[in-house]
């Protein structure tokens, strides 16, 4: 009777663990899946280079330069809200904004938020644990000329086993020494789900 129910048991297990078996393939990070149909790392990269593009053809750029004899404007990217009904982390699409800058060597970027805290609490540090020569000084940082800040919004329209989730990304850049926006920009992505 005991090794019944043992063999039992054994068959019982055994068929779970065969049918909770998962099977994982490594592709390429920039190869577009679409799973779930919520905002994902393909959106997340393809919005922040278009709208990146569109920004460093606008005007802005070209007049800073000719005011400044040449140079690259210095950008700091802000903060993105997320506002959509979904969890997405902004600080993914951030990266991808500054990476998108950075690639185009149009722009000259310094690092916000955290980061720049950080680096700051390393200057601080280095005052009292450095030698003198390899101590890195206060009052030395590159002022951004320019901040981008923007959102991520989304509306879900929905019946029985259908969905359309749209996205919309907004984004602004602003003179950080006269408070003139000098760009806005959007860009709209569509998902339809069928279950």
């Amino acid at each position: 009777m005991k090794k019944v129910i043992l063999v039992s048991f054994t068959l019982i297990v055994s068929a779970g663990i065969i049918s909770c078996s998962r099977k994982v393939t490594r592709i390429d990070p920039s190869e577009q899946v679409d799973i779930s149909g919520r905002w994902n790392n393909t959106d997340s990269r393809l919005v922040a280079e278009d709208m990146i593009k569109d920004a460093l053809s606008a005007r802005w750029l070209t007049d800073h330069m000719a005011a400044k004899n040449g140079q690259r404007p210095v950008v700091i990217v802000g903060f993105v809200n997320n506002k959509s009904h979904e969890h997405i982390e902004a600080e993914t699409f951030v990266k991808d904004l500054e990476n998108s800058f950075v690639t185009t060597q149009k722009v000259r970027l310094v690092q916000g938020g955290k980061k720049r805290e950080e680096l700051r609490a390393e200057k601080a540090d280095q005052q009292t644990n450095a030698t003198t020569s390899s101590m890195k000084k206060f009052g030395m940082e590159q002022g951004a000329d320019f901040i981008l800040q923007g959102s991520i919004n989304s509306i879900v329209d929905s019946h029985k086993r259908k969905k359309v989730t749209y996205y919309q990304v907004n984004l602004e850049l602003t003179n950080i020494e006269t408070n003139e926006v000098v760009w806005i920009g959007d860009k709209k992505i569509a998902k339809y789900i069928k279950n």
